[in-house]
């Protein structure tokens, strides 16, 4: 007989039965979802294990992030002359000029919130930012919309192409083709002209200013916005459209309840991009139409900080007026991504 058979003596079985209501006599399994002390939880690896398996990507990444860490992170540590009276030329070297300025406090942010050019660079760039806001953001997501809906693959990569062309045309090149349409000697004007009337220049027109910065932007740009609600679409699985169209849902059926709900996260992550944007809306495009129409209708921050620092050589208060828009800016961006979040998208980064 083996020894698994052999019955156990009574005084074997009267001790086990005892110990059974003793606390500590038998081990206890460590409660549910709670992993073991020491280790880390069921699918989730430690950060040593992360890094091991990840290093190649992470070298692969460092480049990258040597050169935002240099080039975007590092120049921040010269918003300092903001509260100082900034003079370069003390010393060859960038740093003893630092360091050798006087500090004046917050006697360049008491100048700007004083300064009638500043609140009036800030109320023309609110107002290009709404415009391009309502009117160009948009615009991108209907030619998507639009293209995604041609069903010849020829046609729809020859008009993406097209559109898409003008993003590669220099701002210098962009406001020429404008100003052969639209100024005092384009072919609008010539052509006025030659039925009796009298011709016009939208380009030096304070009035319509706005709207022109705003049109040159979306013919320039829009086609980069279509690559990418193009590539979030291309992520929607045609099932969807035919279990769709099995349940009666005609085109624009579908695309209110699968194509946009698809690119609902795409919107959103955009949208918080472009609010806290918002306060930059294009240096070199107005700097280059200054003149035509004065600084009381182009004047935006950008310009009002390059004026002052670069042709006026006052670097500290134009330091703090770039600080004051840096901080705004931020706060928009937490304000945009904090409406993302009701909403129940991610936004730019996850709760």
């Amino acid at each position: 007989m083996s020894h698994s058979t052999v019955p156990r003596s009574g005084t074997e079985a009267e001790a086990t039965k005892k110990t059974r209501g003793v606390p500590g006599s038998r081990k206890r399994k460590p409660p549910a979802g709670k992993p073991p002390a020491g280790k880390p939880p069921a699918g989730k690896l430690s950060l040593r294990l992360r890094f091991k398996r990840d290093r190649v990507l992470l070298l692969m990444t460092l480049p990258a992030v040597l050169l935002v860490l240099l080039f975007n992170y590092v120049p921040i540590l010269g918003n300092v002359v903001a509260f100082q009276e900034y003079d370069p030329y003390i010393s060859d070297n960038g740093i003893v000029s630092i360091l050798n300025s006087p500090w004046v406090g917050l006697e360049n942010f008491q100048r700007i919130f004083e300064d009638s050019a500043f609140w009036n660079a800030v109320r023309n760039t609110l107002v290009l930012f709404f415009l391009q806001l309502v009117l160009f953001f948009p615009i991108p997501i209907l030619l998507a919309l639009l293209i995604n809906s041609v069903i010849r693959p020829r046609v729809r990569a020859v008009a993406q192409a097209v559109l898409y062309l003008p993003h590669f045309f220099s701002w210098v090149l962009v406001i020429a083709v404008f100003q052969q349409l639209f100024g005092g000697a384009g072919i609008l004007s010539q052509l006025l002209r030659q039925h009796g009337y009298d011709g016009l220049d939208l380009m030096s027109d304070p009035g319509t200013f706005p709207f022109l910065l705003t049109a040159q932007s979306v013919w320039k740009d829009a086609g980069w916005g279509i690559i990418v609600f193009l590539a979030a679409l291309a992520s929607v699985s045609p099932d969807l459209y035919e279990a769709a169209a099995m349940d009666g849902a005609g085109r624009r059926r579908r695309m209110w309840h699968v194509t946009l709900p698809a690119l609902r996260p795409v919107i959103a992550l955009l949208l918080v991009l472009r609010v806290g944007d918002a306060l930059t809306v294009g240096f070199e495009q107005i700097l280059l139409q200054r003149d035509a129409v004065g600084p009381g209708a182009a004047e935006v921050l950008d310009t009002f900080v390059w004026w002052n620092g670069v042709r006026n050589q006052d670097f500290g208060y134009a330091a703090a007026a770039g600080l004051v828009k840096g901080v705004v800016s931020l706060g928009l961006v937490l304000a945009a991504n904090k409406v993302a979040h009701l909403m129940g998208e991610q936004g730019v980064y996850k709760k």
